[in-house]
């Protein structure tokens, strides 16, 4: 038996020890747990969708901070096939890898975060390769049919397919006779072909110009990955007022196939019982012809959607929208990096529209440098850098809201039609997060002041800047100054409302046995 001090002493040490174990058990609970691992914005792509024996397998595994990692694709055998440290993007951050023949069976794609906790150092998904290709997907009354969400991963998939799909070094000047080439390079598009339909031979024409690049590209990117997708009916904007939707359609809810009435004048045989006999007069022959009505199979349909439906359904007044109006297709969005991401568009005032598809860091030796793709009257595709000789920008009502924006997202609700989210909803959801007013609020020095300290934080030192004006200025003298593809004899054919003028190298006559100096074709969006 204790002794009356020793067990008044160990009673009243017995809270102190209760109190211990209450806070140590439910620790030791939560050492035993499986860790929660922060996989937000990890999104998988790999291409074709129904990967078989033979035919080249594509990845991107993309994450949404700068996570120092390496990409692994482990065949059946569990033997490394490939392996990719280099991480491209930011934001997003991506990695890329390729196998130009894998053999059948269950490979692992696996991307190893060294900075994570042990237990979620290692993201693992599996793509099984069949022996044989499987049967394609079919038809859909939709335009397409919808498999998949937009979210944050699938956001940043299409960001960092934009870029793989414009990459090249930062001084080599880019530029293609029409979107189709990119999209045609197997080399560049990591969805080519991804449905197993042949959608990407080399006979689909997909020629877009400014104001249909974007949509083009955000449709051919939802059309092969199941996405949701839309575009608004607008005016151009007048009476001092910004451009404004009144329509909405999207893959589900069709704009109504539109019905011509085409008159023309033929002959046709009339038999009279006079002199002459039958006689032949001139008669009003009145035909209705149903036209842009989108024709059966997945990929004529989708084809025709591009080049008919959507191409004569937007222009530049789309992206010039007000910058508080949720009738929109796209949103405004901060001057911050992990805003401008690549997809995102730039309106300018005046009828211009670029998309974003790389950021290039500041370094020790260069400034940072954002670069983006615009579409020509002639359909050519190239690319340059920001700047404010690429980059108009001014604060008129009149000329709507130019500036930054994204794409509005698109959500289908439990009866299977489409919405698009309000400008509130982007705001509070965890996906996006990203409306923001701020463009509308500054002036025109402002603006570019901002946009400088996005692309370069640090200070940059005066004669480097100097050379990336200069840079920039000679590229866009090179963009707007491209010989012309025309006869010298034949005016340019404009199917949007472009300003476009002929001029001649030279005044001076050629020297004899030399011909005309070819003309020049510039334009302006």
């Amino acid at each position: 038996m204790l002794p009356e001090r020793q067990s008044k002493a160990a009673i009243a040490t017995l809270p102190i020890a209760f109190a211990l174990v209450t806070l140590l058990f439910p620790q030791a609970r939560a050492e035993d747990a499986a860790p929660i691992c922060d996989e937000f914005g990890l999104a998988l792509l790999s291409s074709p969708v129904s990967p078989h024996k033979g035919t080249p397998l594509r990845v991107i595994f993309a994450a949404e901070t700068p996570l120092a990692g390496e990409l692994q694709l482990i065949a059946p055998s569990g033997k490394v096939a490939s392996q990719s440290a280099d991480r491209q993007g930011g934001p997003p951050y991506f990695w890329f890898a390729e196998i130009a023949a894998p053999q059948a069976g269950t490979w692992q794609v696996t991307l190893t975060r060294n900075d994570a906790a042990p237990d979620c150092r290692t993201v693992t998904r599996e793509i099984v390769v069949e022996h044989q290709r499987a049967r394609a997907p079919g038809g859909s009354k939709n335009v397409w049919p919808i498999s998949r969400q937009w979210d944050r991963g699938t956001e940043n998939l299409y960001s960092a397919w934009i870029e793989k799909l414009f990459d090249a070094p930062l001084d080599e000047d880019l530029s293609w006779k029409a979107m189709g080439e990119v999209l045609h390079d197997q080399s560049r598009n990591v969805l080519f072909d991804h449905l197993g339909l042949h959608e990407d031979q080399k006979d689909a024409t997909i020629r877009p110009d400014c104001a249909d690049v974007p949509y083009f590209l955000r449709a051919y990117f939802a059309f092969k990955m199941g996405l949701p997708f839309g575009y608004s009916k607008c005016t151009r904007g007048d009476g001092g007022a910004a451009p404004k939707c009144q329509q909405w359609w999207n893959i589900v809810k069709e704009e109504p196939a539109e019905t011509t009435v085409v008159e023309t004048r033929g002959r046709r045989t009339i038999r009279t019982g006079g002199l002459f006999g039958a006689v032949s007069v001139q008669a009003p022959v009145v035909r209705r012809t149903v036209v842009s009505r989108r024709p059966n199979g997945l990929v004529p349909g989708f084809h025709h959607y591009l080049q008919k439906t959507l191409a004569d359904g937007v222009h530049s007044g789309n992206g010039r929208t007000a910058v508080g109006d949720d009738d929109t297709d796209f949103y405004p969005v901060p001057l911050k990096q992990d805003a401008l991401r690549p997809g995102t568009i730039y309106a300018d005032p005046y009828g211009h529209i670029l998309v974003l598809v790389k950021r290039v860091p500041q370094t020790a030796d260069g400034a940072g440098v954002f670069l983006a793709v615009d579409g020509q009257p002639d359909a050519t595709v190239a690319r340059k850098r920001f700047w404010r000789g690429n980059f108009l920008f001014a604060q008129d009502p009149a000329l709507g809201g130019p500036g930054f924006k994204r794409f509005r997202p698109i959500v289908r609700e439990n009866n299977g039609a489409l919405r698009r989210l309000t400008n509130a909803e982007i705001a509070e959801d965890p996906d996006y997060g990203d409306f923001s007013l701020q463009q509308s609020t500054i002036g025109v020095e402002e603006f570019y002041d901002r946009m400088d300290d996005v692309m370069s934080p640090a200070p940059l030192d005066p004669v480097q800047a100097m050379k990336e004006v200069i840079t920039s200025l000679e590229e866009q003298v090179n963009a707007r100054a491209t010989p012309s593809r025309m006869d010298a004899n034949s005016s340019p054919t404009v199917r949007r409302p472009w300003t476009c003028r002929t001029a001649r190298r030279s005044s001076r006559r050629p020297a004899p046995g030399r011909t005309s100096p070819r003309p020049l074709a510039i334009c302006v969006c």
